[in-house]
């Protein structure tokens, strides 16, 4: 496929979702995602609001089986997330999310997702999102160094530059 906009002199030849596609080979963790009943609306698929709860899942195991995060030192919370739907999750499909440190501050830092439907060895996207996070200590209620342990396990996992 070939696209141009008003706005744009060059041609742009690929699509949104085959962009999509390539950004899994970014991703160093994944994990699987069980669907639940609860999780369908009455058009049969899982409901938008949902997609959020499978970032959530993968990035509290993300932050267990990877940085270890010391959750009695220093909090996290969520200060944006969003979302690009791709392709509906129905019934029978088995899910999994990507998920990988992207960027990181001071205080805060980034994850982004990529949620996909298992089809045999194959992996088709369903969503992409981001959060940005925002290191918290606990006392104060207010914004805090991420502690450098976690930092510095981020930050290999990922080979980001520091």
């Amino acid at each position: 496929m070939n696209f141009k906009t008003f706005w744009q002199k060059e041609s742009k030849t690929k699509d949104k979702l085959t962009e999509l596609k390539s950004l899994s080979d970014f991703f160093n963790y994944k994990t699987n995602v069980p669907i639940r009943f609860v999780d369908f609306d009455m058009m049969g698929h899982v409901n938008n609001s949902v997609y959020f709860t499978y970032f959530e899942i993968a990035r509290t195991n993300y932050w267990k089986e990877i940085v270890n995060w010391d959750w009695k030192k220093t909090g996290i919370v969520i200060a944006h997330a969003e979302i690009d739907y791709i392709l509906p999750i129905v019934a029978n499909d088995q899910i999994a999310v990507h998920v990988k440190t992207s960027r990181i501050g001071n205080t805060s830092f980034d994850l982004e997702y990529q949620i996909v439907k298992l089809k045999g060895t194959e992996e088709v996207i369903c969503s992409k999102g981001k959060t940005v996070c925002i290191a918290v200590d606990y006392a104060s209620g207010k914004p805090t160094i991420i502690p450098e342990a976690e930092k510095q396990k981020m930050i290999n996992f990922e080979q980001l530059n520091a």
